[in-house]
């Protein structure tokens, strides 16, 4: 009977405490309690004061900013305010100790010998911590847990730091031995007992003292996996969280809480548990919370890719955009072949950067790959656009990565390329620039009010009509849509062919519309604008280069998708340019009499006059020495896709790069006949010298051997990413070691940026209009999980509850 009403009384003390701090709004306040205990050992336990409320959101949001994966230049927990010190401990434990893997520690000289430090001593010490700024070990735990670092009988590991490398293989008088201590009771033994028993919660003094019933946990839980499905089913579907009115007369109170009462409404256990029916303390529906949770399950799933890439080589696909807020914003992608085999681009980052200078931009790249421990000696390529802060040779971010790591090869962007090409065709052919300027005064005039597309949208449906009549188009799913003419955009990929092809295929209703506004315009200088545009449309030179320009770019485009696939390899890529620019010169050379014939065609069925081909060419009252056919054939036909061929050439000649060239020995189309031993083992000597030692080019030899024999008789691929996942499928990457490095090496290379560019398009749904004031960690948070979404569905909600107990002090026990 005393035990239960000291319990009681216990809970009826913690209960009117956490009723009259509920009243307050003052700052929070620790409940000092002194516990004595002894262990088996004899060991007394030292009192401590424990805060059961949680830190303020403010502190909360700071602390987690703050965390310095570098020991060298981390301040002392000391320093940080008393609330939020355990909350910056927890941070650090789940990061764990930092631990860089480098190509070379620097050298420290002891007498006539250099000693350095040694990556073995990681797997021997696991709280080790080395610092690359300040060349020194220091301890992981009693950084945390050691405040008074001014002590006599505190070892420079936890203080300045330790960098006498000859005092470590000393035997039982090894310094870091010595750090550790032999007594149960030594500091470092202490630290490292506090951190397990921080990241416990079931033995925190507040829950011990407060013991909740098993059935009041699992409402707790309940409640909060409701509240963690929604915040997860929002930010898959790229949602807003808040509402405008979230008070409880408000008759919509924002898809979170909606949500929640939709789910409160389907079942009774739920609606039990949530809302109006939970504690007022532990309501788990504050923004705070929902940020908490999706922050959680954001760095799980950068932890699940960085577990991916684990010490695999890696590639850095980089670009910038601005959001709708107007801020640049850095997206970060990472390139790898993961351990089935497949090559893969994950995004990992995104970051808001003021300052977009190859310097600054290196340093936001560097902080994200250092705090998720990736090191910048794995990194293996790079691939950006063509801007010069991105591409300058002696200055650009590619230069600045090349010298910490003169393996990171960098390739620009295929796809902008390609852009690039075709922008230069608009600007530097006459005849090309002449039909870009009359195909976007055609598009302006018809797009430029409602009642024009609603003419164009009329005059499309009584065309189909007719042509379903007449039998010349088939009816189906999908087929015969009203759709509207497309601008050309010069940074848009793709966008100049489908501004062509959207006005081959509406060419007649376009030339409807036309035709009323010429008779309804406002004004004489509207009729004349608009008959002077339709005239140019309708003659026999448009209407042969809008067709010139759709057989070129339709190849062109062909080349665009096959370039944006996400798992697409260096070589396949090279390969489709070769095959693009064939297919152009075969056009020259045999397409003519084809492509007159079906320019002749069109014109018939549009009635567009066709003249007579065999007359001389004039040009204002000057009538020039050849025929018409031979100017459209010579002059405009040929020149057209000879400068197309000339940029393609200029801007993709790979065969100039010794590493592209060199690469393409590996290719396995048309049954291994490119496979070159020597240009294999010149590529790996070569190119790669710090991932192939003479004793692995050796062994890559005799590999080369037997791969002739096995690989090219009994697995068919023909990219080489098919190669690849065959080599780990049928467990010859375990055979053809050094071969099947070399591949992922390849493989790593970048063909473009469409990655990131899709995270942009994913971040312009995320972050709209009316979400403008998003923070810049809570989008970075919604994007990873909208864009990773096959990660973010495996989550397991019952760790994340687990995590999020631990993550601070929580008033409700969940465990």
């Amino acid at each position: 009977m005393e035990y239960q009403s000291a319990t009681k009384k216990g809970k009826t003390l913690i209960s009117s405490f956490f009723k009259k701090r509920d009243r307050e709004t003052s700052e929070s306040t620790s409940i000092p309690t002194t516990m004595e205990n002894q262990s088996s050992e004899g060991l007394l336990i030292p009192s401590v004061q424990i805060s059961s409320i949680s830190s303020p959101s403010k502190d909360h949001q700071s602390s987690s900013a703050c965390i310095e994966r570098d020991p060298g230049k981390r301040k002392p927990i000391c320093e940080y305010h008393v609330n939020i010190r355990d909350e910056i401990r927890r941070s650090y434990l789940k990061m764990g100790p930092y631990q860089p893997d480098m190509l070379e520690y620097p050298a420290t000289k002891f007498g006539n010998q250099n000693r350095r430090f040694q990556k073995k001593w990681f797997q021997k010490f696991h709280w080790l911590e080395y610092s690359p700024s300040t060349n020194k070990a220091y301890c992981f735990y009693c950084f945390l847990f050691l405040n008074d670092i001014n002590s006599s009988n505190i070892s420079a590991l936890v203080s300045e730091g330790f960098d006498n490398w000859k005092r470590v293989n000393q035997g039982k008088t090894c310094a870091f031995l010595a750090h550790i201590g032999s007594a149960a009771s030594s500091p470092h033994t202490m630290s490292e007992r506090r951190a397990e028993n921080l990241m416990r919660p079931s033995q925190h003094i507040d829950n011990v003292m407060y013991v909740q019933a098993k059935e009041e946990k699992e409402k707790n839980r309940l409640r909060l996996k409701t509240s963690i499905v929604t915040v997860r089913w929002l930010a898959l579907q790229g949602c807003a969280f808040r509402g405008n009115d979230e008070s409880l007369s408000s008759s919509n109170r924002g898809n979170f809480l909606e949500l929640v009462k939709a789910f409160a409404k389907m079942s009774t256990e739920i609606n039990e548990v949530v809302l109006e029916n939970a504690p007022k303390n532990a309501q788990y529906i504050a923004p705070e919370i929902q940020k908490d949770i999706l922050h959680i399950m954001a760095n799980r799933v950068r932890q699940m890719i960085r577990e991916e890439v684990g010490d695999k080589f890696f590639c850095i696909l980089v670009d910038e955009a601005r959001d709708i807020s107007k801020r640049e914003q850095m997206a970060i992608i990472l390139r790898f072949v993961n351990n089935h085999g497949i090559l893969t681009e994950r995004f990992f980052a995104i970051k808001s950067v003021s300052d977009t200078t190859s310097l600054n931009l290196k340093k936001e790249i560097s902080n994200v790959l250092v705090h998720h421990d990736l090191q910048v000696k794995k990194l293996r390529g790079q691939g950006y656009d063509g801007a010069s802060n991105m591409r300058g040779a002696w200055n650009g971010l590619q230069a600045l990565f090349l010298r910490d790591c003169p393996y990171a090869y960098y390739v620009h962007c295929f796809a902008h390329r390609l852009q690039l090409t075709l922008v230069s065709a608009t600007k530097d052919v006459s005849v090309i620039w002449e039909f870009f300027s009359h195909l976007d005064n055609i598009v302006n005039i018809v797009t430029s009010s409602t009642k024009r597309i609603a003419e164009l949208h009329t005059a499309q449906r009584n065309e189909i009509k007719h042509m379903l009549a007449i039998g010349e188009r088939d009816s189906g799913s999908g087929a015969n849509q009203i759709g509207n003419l497309q601008r050309a955009g010069v940074t848009r990929w793709s966008s100049h062919y489908d501004s062509v092809k959207s006005l081959i295929g509406m060419y007649a209703a376009t030339c409807k519309v036309f035709e009323v506004l010429s008779d309804y315009s406002p004004n004489g200088r509207a009729k004349a604008e608009v008959r002077g545009i339709y005239r140019n449309m309708a003659s026999f030179e448009f209407v042969f280069i809008l067709h010139l320009m759709h057989k070129i770019m339709i190849t062109t485009d062909t080349l665009c998708q096959i370039l944006q696939r996400k798992s697409q390899d260096i070589l396949t890529a090279i390969t489709f340019v070769s095959t693009t620019k064939t297919i152009l010169q075969e056009l020259r050379e045999c397409g003519w009499e084809e492509f007159l014939h079906e320019v002749k065609v069109f014109c018939s069925r549009n009635d567009i006059d066709v003249p007579d081909l065999d007359c001389l060419y004039k040009i204002g009252r000057s009538r020039q020495q050849t025929t018409i056919e031979h100017h459209y054939h010579f002059d405009v036909f040929n020149v057209a896709i000879d400068f197309i061929l000339m940029e393609l050439n200029t801007r993709f000649n790979e065969s100039s790069v010794e590493l592209l060239s060199l690469s393409t020995a590996l290719d396995p189309k048309n049954s291994f006949d490119s496979i070159n031993s020597d240009d294999i083992c010149k590529l790996a000597k070569k190119f790669y010298p710090e991932d192939f030692t003479n004793q692995d080019i050796v062994a890559l030899e005799y590999e080369l051997v037997h791969y002739k024999l096995d690989v090219m008789q009994n697995l068919k691929a023909s990219t080489l990413v098919e190669l690849c996942q065959q080599l780990t499928e049928s467990g010859r990457s375990k055979v053809y070691i050094m071969l099947t490095r070399l591949i992922h090496l390849v493989l790593t290379l970048p063909v473009s940026t469409a990655t990131t560019e899709r995270a942009f398009s994913a971040m312009k749904h995320v972050k709209t209009a009316l979400r403008n004031k998003m923070e810049d960690d809570f989008l970075e948070d919604c994007l990873t999980l909208y864009i990773e979404r096959d990660l973010a569905k495996d989550i397991d909600i019952d760790s994340i509850i687990d995590e999020f107990y631990v993550s601070k002090s929580r008033r409700a026990q969940l465990c």
